[in-house]
């Protein structure tokens, strides 16, 4: 059934250092403070454990645990929950981003663009294929961390309506996530979506959040810095009359991306 509005949660919260049992658990609890209505409900990056370049040291059964877990809080709270997890399989590692809806449906997307100031490139195997959810009503164009600085990978060819990035982006580098969500969102005509942790990590960098929500003309709808939990609305009217009033995309360039 197609909504003409989508109830959307980010839940920017501090995570315990590769202790996927914890995290789950913490926010489990966080998950009871959602409202009825909420659609989708969206994670940082690595949500079970930080953004680590040992996942070896957490167990290999931990990712189809971690999606059986996001399937049981979907179905319990009747809404879609994304966020992505270091995730074992086929005899290696992915910074996999799950989508998991309350009917069961379960969608991934593996990190394109792995990060490689931090030798995550030597940890994880780069993904090869964007990924696009039609989900009431709404197609959704989720995205990891520092695919974010890579425009041509998020070029909206494909005609999505929202863009997710769920991050670990550190404060030293923040003005950067702020001005490119702006800009991912502008250029693409869309709703761009980041949501990122807070609190510090194992090796001492600190996270100060700057969650948020651009609409299609890049005016941002809600922000925060603590740990919380913020809410927005999305329009499928806004991206209407928007991409009619103003016929930018039809002027995009046409291009092939080698892989």
């Amino acid at each position: 059934m197609k909504n003409n509005e989508l109830h959307i949660a980010l839940v920017q919260t501090s995570l315990v250092w590769e202790d996927p049992d914890q995290n789950r658990e913490n926010l489990s609890k966080k998950f009871t403070l959602l409202p009825q209505n909420v659609d989708l409900v969206i994670l940082p990056e690595m949500f079970i454990s930080g953004f680590t370049m040992t996942p070896g040291n957490i167990s290999g059964s931990e990712g189809q645990k971690t999606v059986d877990w996001m399937l049981m809080e979907a179905q319990k709270h009747n809404t879609a929950i994304t966020g992505s997890i270091p995730y074992f399989g086929n005899g290696q590692y992915f910074n996999r981003l799950l989508f998991v809806e309350a009917n069961g449906k379960v969608y991934h997307y593996d990190k394109r663009h792995t990060f490689t100031l931090a030798g995550e490139d030597k940890v994880y195997q780069a993904g090869t294929e964007q990924l696009i959810i039609d989900y009431k009503g709404f197609r959704v164009n989720p995205m990891i961390c520092y695919d974010l600085r890579f425009p041509v990978w998020a070029r909206n060819t494909q005609d999505y309506d929202v863009l997710i990035y769920v991050a670990n982006w550190p404060k030293p580098r923040i003005v950067a996530w702020d001005a490119l969500l702006k800009a991912r969102a502008i250029e693409n005509m869309s709703y761009c979506i980041g949501v990122n942790r807070c609190g510090k990590d194992q090796a001492g960098y600190e996270y100060s959040g700057h969650s948020a929500v651009y609409d299609s003309l890049g005016e941002r709808m809600v922000f925060t810095e603590k740990e919380t939990i913020i809410y927005a609305t999305l329009k499928k009217g806004h991206i209407e009359t928007t991409r009619n009033k103003l016929r930018f995309l039809e002027d995009r360039d046409e291009f092939i991306l080698k892989l």
